[in-house]
């Protein structure tokens, strides 16, 4: 028996660190959803007890590097499962890329084992599973778009925004999500973005309400780190996205456009110097 599942990119719509906690996390405010960029994963299982992993992509570990194993082997662990199971990975969704395509791998992993060994696990129980492996994880487990607080793990369902395009695009530099955060000084941010008005304008389904108010306290940091990010925000903005930012600690920038023919124009003159180009809709549907 064979199981497929689809592990979906994530982008913020905002992110917000209202402080660093005592436990040397930081407090964070963000609006998340997904868009139809994804990894694929296929699950089989194994007549012995191993996971395996394998994937298109040269440049992914496979062993116990990799979330999708992690997620197997802690899914294994507390169900007492004594089966081994072979992970093939099809990676699209671009690496270290503030676009939480590891997480979102190993969400599908937890998805995909629970179906695979008929463990019954509830949506509820998979996202405390998958709060173990990554702050992000949690979300991905179930998708849809969400206000994330605390670390990231405590979700509250939203509606989602109105169907768009999405423009993504990767400059050719990964960037270190806790380098970012370790020259974040929170208690020197001057301008938080409006989270509350964010909501109200998802919830209106007010398409350029919700460009006006996208926004990431990150930006500022890794922009000044790396001037690629910051020109390439700049290129889409030029060339007419309705609304541009950063996606997570970055380096990767996406573009909201309402129409699909200023979506191809964006896409096409992006494709000129950058070779990380993606034009997807958004997802207006949780997974689970």
């Amino acid at each position: 028996m064979k199981i497929w599942e689809k592990a979906p990119a994530k982008i913020n719509l905002s992110l917000d660190v209202l402080h660093k906690r005592p436990d040397g996390y930081h407090e964070v405010e963000m609006v998340m959803t997904m868009v139809d960029l994804a990894d694929r994963l296929e699950m089989k299982e194994l007549p012995r007890d191993t996971i395996m992993i394998s994937s298109q992509a040269g440049y992914i570990p496979l062993d116990e590097k990799n979330l999708a194993f992690q997620a197997a082997k802690l899914i294994k662990d507390r169900c007492g499962v004594e089966r081994g199971v072979y992970i093939h990975l099809d990676k699209n969704i671009p690496v270290a890329a503030g676009l939480a395509g590891g997480s979102s791998d190993a969400a599908a992993t937890l998805r995909g084992l629970n179906r695979l060994w008929k463990l019954g696990l509830t949506v509820d129980e998979m996202m405390e599973l998958g709060a173990e492996l990554g702050s992000d994880v949690p979300f991905c487990v179930c998708g849809g778009t969400a206000l994330a607080q605390g670390r990231g793990e405590r979700l509250t369902r939203v509606a989602s925004p109105p169907a768009c395009w999405v423009i993504i695009a990767k400059p050719p530099i990964n960037v270190s999500t806790a380098d970012v955060y370790g020259k974040l000084r929170a208690a020197e941010i001057k301008r938080h973005p409006d989270t509350s008005g964010l909501l109200g304008a998802i919830k209106g389904r007010n398409f350029s309400g919700i460009c006006d108010l996208l926004g990431n306290v990150l930006e500022e940091v890794t922009l000044s780190l790396y001037p690629e990010v910051r020109h390439l925000k700049a290129c889409m903005e030029r060339l007419g996205a309705d609304g541009v930012l950063m996606s997570g600690s970055g380096p990767t920038v996406f573009g909201l456009v309402e129409k699909e023919t200023k979506a191809e124009r964006i896409y096409n003159g992006l494709r000129g110097f950058c070779k990380e180009v993606h034009a997807v809709r958004l997802l207006t549907e949780p997974i689970c």
